[in-house]
């Protein structure tokens, strides 16, 4: 199975931004769609941001609408998450995850391939 790298978390702190990404080897993005999930320790994992195959359609989390934006590159077969406004609650793992499908979902189990997370903390 092709693999997928996060990449861009770090320390920041609050009302910051940050700027994963999130690179895809062997395949194309063509007939995927992406998700972007955070984690924290004894918490389930939460779907943050998602976008479709075509890019015709995107869902955000109501936690994080209107501040982080999720983009694909199908060319580069790289996905961006930028998060602005970063508040100490987005503290976490964050992972990109991959789907064969033409819609969207924020639904774990509907995901095929995992990348190994990248870490976030937002400092007050």
């Amino acid at each position: 199975q092709v693999p997928l790298v996060e990449s861009g978390g770090g320390l920041v702190q609050a009302g910051g931004s940050l700027r994963l990404s999130c690179a895809a080897s062997g395949f194309t993005l063509d007939y995927y769609g992406i998700g972007w999930f955070r984690q924290v320790p004894g918490k389930e994992r939460e779907g943050v941001a998602c976008i479709s195959s075509t890019e015709s359609s995107t869902s955000y989390a109501d936690s994080v609408k209107g501040r982080f934006t999720i983009s694909k590159n199908m060319a580069n077969y790289t996905i961006a998450l930028q998060m602005n406004s970063l508040n100490p609650e987005d503290t976490a793992v964050y992972y990109c995850a991959a789907f064969q499908g033409w819609g969207t979902s924020s639904d774990a189990k509907d995901y095929d391939y995992w990348g190994q997370g990248t870490q976030v903390t937002v400092s007050s």
